[in-house]
């Protein structure tokens, strides 16, 4: 088993393996993405019933959960992209790392705007400067200065060092998100889903939510796929193996 998972950490940072190999995974992603996504919002959206206390307002949860933890979990691949390019110097790392902090702060600009969007019929304001929301701003924001630093400076490789150590340095955040709730008396509502518990939703509520989920990461998956890719025939340009490949 060991020695499989170094075969495989080995043929990742390849890039020429890695952009074959991709090509496979692609269409699979897209169908799932399309299916998961048309089944999740139909469902959610038509046939779900009303909260007891929110209404049809709590719909917006379909979009604002899977976002809200599909920013989370982006954020810790591109700290731990980060740490292996720091540690090992893989390029494909750095590579990745780049290609996730665009898409991890669009969903975390999601998250924030849907839970506005949400808090206005519910809190009646669009905002509040609750430690949740205040914290999930935090991420958008380290997200903001990891993709500056990745862009900041003459050498490349002194970017991608750079941003990897403030991606490191920004974990701290994500635990902030997930327990204050349970450390400070804030305004949001705790976790909807949780690990150790039974979820307390209606599973004619549930179910879509998980689709969401699921489908989220896969498009997600998607398109960090395609930026990587794309990272990969503009560093790779000079290679013979690109070069033929263009010319196909």
């Amino acid at each position: 088993m060991w020695q499989w998972l170094k075969r495989l950490y080995h043929r990742l940072g390849s890039p020429k393996w890695f952009y074959e190999i991709s090509a496979r995974w692609i269409p699979w992603l897209v169908v799932l993405s399309a299916v998961g996504a048309v089944t999740g919002i139909v469902w959610g959206l038509a046939y779900a019933p009303a909260d007891y206390l929110q209404g049809n307002s709590f719909r917006i949860i379909y979009i604002h959960v899977p976002a809200a933890i599909l920013a989370q979990s982006a954020y810790m691949m591109m700290a731990v992209a980060g740490a292996i390019y720091l540690i090992w110097r893989m390029k494909m790392a750095a590579w990745v790392a780049k290609c996730i902090a665009p898409i991890g702060a669009s969903f975390c600009l999601i998250a924030l705007l849907t839970g506005a969007i949400w808090g206005k019929p519910t809190w009646g304001t669009w905002w509040v400067w609750d430690a949740r929301l205040t914290s999930m701003l935090m991420l958008l924001f380290l997200y903001f200065g990891v993709m500056a630093l990745q862009q900041a400076m003459e050498s490349e490789d002194s970017s991608f060092r750079a941003g990897a150590i403030l991606a490191l340095v920004g974990v701290v955040n994500i635990p902030i998100i997930k327990y204050s709730v349970e450390w400070w008396n804030t305004l949001h509502q705790p976790a909807t889903l949780k690990l150790t518990e039974k979820p307390s939703m209606d599973p004619a509520m549930l179910w879509p939510l998980l689709i969401m989920i699921v489908t989220t990461y896969a498009f997600f998956a998607l398109l960090v796929i395609l930026r990587t890719r794309n990272e990969i025939l503009w560093h790779e340009r000079k290679r013979q193996w690109v070069r033929e490949l263009l010319e196909k």
